[in-house]
């Protein structure tokens, strides 16, 4: 008598050890940096095109921000579709290759037109690798880990951002800011090749031993399930806020400090890459090993724990934009540093909690479509038209005043937060898909 043929979840179960799950993650993490330095390097990267080519703050604004975010987002949904139906990986591997190709375009731009084409095309490349990313690590990792995990990858934004930061302020220094696009371009297509390559694209619910149907509702249908989720909504929104200060902070720190503190290219990056990379990524990691922990006794410290740090920070920010020494700023950045990455790995964790399967890209993809669209599309033009309204009145300090002004709306972010914990174990619960671990607390 023969034996039972396995099933693809017990097939993947021998193939993708523990330590195979955590080379994917590394891959993954590795994408995710190259993902941000290529989409932050350019605010390093401001005063110096804003003197080249003679750009407004406003113009800034729009490059670094709505004329990525837009073809970002718009592109994002489509992808994440189909990434629910076909490979993940093929997608996170094509797109790596747009993105890096057209970074290293914008060192050649000679005009604000050019540049912005040049960031159009990054951003239609990064639209295909976080959605994608989400949805093949909640496969290869259970619920319970699945905080950790994602904070593990969301470490790519910390150091992402410090890498860009120390490569445009030195490349910048010695080079020149078109150099320093070209530079960190063009590894990424090597990257490309290598994330073909290497990383096998699991079954979907494999982490929870779910047994794919293979059907993939309609996208009416998937709008509305997760509509209808309020932890999904107002988690997404105060994540979006949460990033719109985050953005529009990040964004325009490296010019505050030219401005305001005299430091150059290379001091800023240097010190910059310092708090996001380490403090940033310590914060990243901290955010998703306290949400998996206490989740355990209370599904709700998913979300609570993105509010109550985000109020911790207010006070530390307030000195540190009112600070006259550069020193103390810097210093009284770090907690805000630290507690603002806290987000990443629980928000994440309960937006694939709630979805199915068959949708995770595309929760992902909805929950990018606003974080970028509030966040990254506005935050920094916000940041830079305020600077501009503020100038008559307070000349080279206008951007000190727009800063401060733009990060109080945290406190409207951590409302959400709030909001969102009211009903996250229904939401959770009301998951055809939800493992047992979602049922515990």
């Amino acid at each position: 008598m023969s034996e039972a043929a396995e099933t693809p979840a017990q097939q993947a179960s021998a193939q993708f050890t523990p330590r195979y799950r955590q080379y994917v993650l590394g891959i993954l993490v590795v994408v995710y940096v190259f993902n941000f330095i290529d989409r932050q390097i350019l605010s390093i990267l401001l005063q110096p095109i804003k003197q080249d080519l003679e750009l407004s703050d406003t113009q800034l604004g729009f490059l670094s921000g709505i004329a990525f975010a837009v073809f970002y987002v718009g592109f994002g949904i489509p992808l994440a579709r189909l990434a629910d139906r076909s490979s993940r990986v093929n997608i996170i591997s094509a797109s790596l290759a747009v993105w890096s190709a057209m970074t290293a375009v914008c060192g050649l731009a000679q005009n604000f037109w050019q540049l912005l084409a040049a960031r159009i095309g990054v951003g239609i490349g990064e639209a295909g690798c976080a959605p994608p990313s989400y949805s093949l690590i909640s496969d290869y990792f259970a619920p319970e880990q699945r905080a950790t995990a994602l904070s593990i990858f969301s470490l790519g934004v910390p150091l992402g951002v410090m890498f860009g930061f120390l490569a445009g302020g030195w490349i910048e220094e010695y080079f020149g800011w078109r150099t320093a696009f070209i530079v960190v371009g063009l590894p990424g297509l090597i990257l490309a090749v290598i994330v073909r390559m290497a990383v096998k694209e699991p079954p979907r619910g494999h982490s929870e031993a779910i047994q794919d149907r293979g059907e993939q509702m309609r996208l009416k249908e998937v709008v509305g399930y997760l509509w209808s989720r309020r932890a999904f909504r107002h988690t997404a929104l105060a994540a979006g806020l949460h990033a719109f200060v985050g953005y529009g902070v990040i964004g325009w720190l490296p010019s505050f400090l030219a401005r305001s503190h005299q430091m150059s290219s290379a001091e800023i990056g240097t010190w910059l890459a310092l708090l996001a990379g380490i403090v940033g990524g310590l914060g990243t990691v901290a955010g998703g090993y306290l949400g998996d922990r206490y989740a355990r006794r209370d599904r709700r410290w998913y979300v609570w724990i993105s509010g109550i740090s985000l109020l911790l920070a207010v006070p530390f920010t307030i000195f540190a934009f009112l600070a006259e020494s550069k020193y103390w700023m810097l210093s009284l950045y770090i907690l805000p540093t630290f507690f603002g990455a806290f987000y990443h790995g629980p928000t994440l964790a309960v937006i694939q909690g709630v979805a199915q399967v068959r949708m995770r890209a595309f929760a992902g993809a909805a929950y990018v479509f606003v974080v970028n669209l509030i966040g990254l599309g506005l935050g920094p033009l916000a940041v830079g038209v305020l600077s501009d309204f503020l100038r008559p009145s307070l000349e080279n300090e206008s951007l000190r005043y727009a800063l401060l002004v733009i990060f109080m709306v945290n406190i409207w972010s951590a409302v959400h937060y709030f909001f969102a914990a009211r009903t996250l174990r229904e939401d959770l619960d009301a998951n055809p898909d939800k493992n047992a671990v979602y049922a515990s607390s």
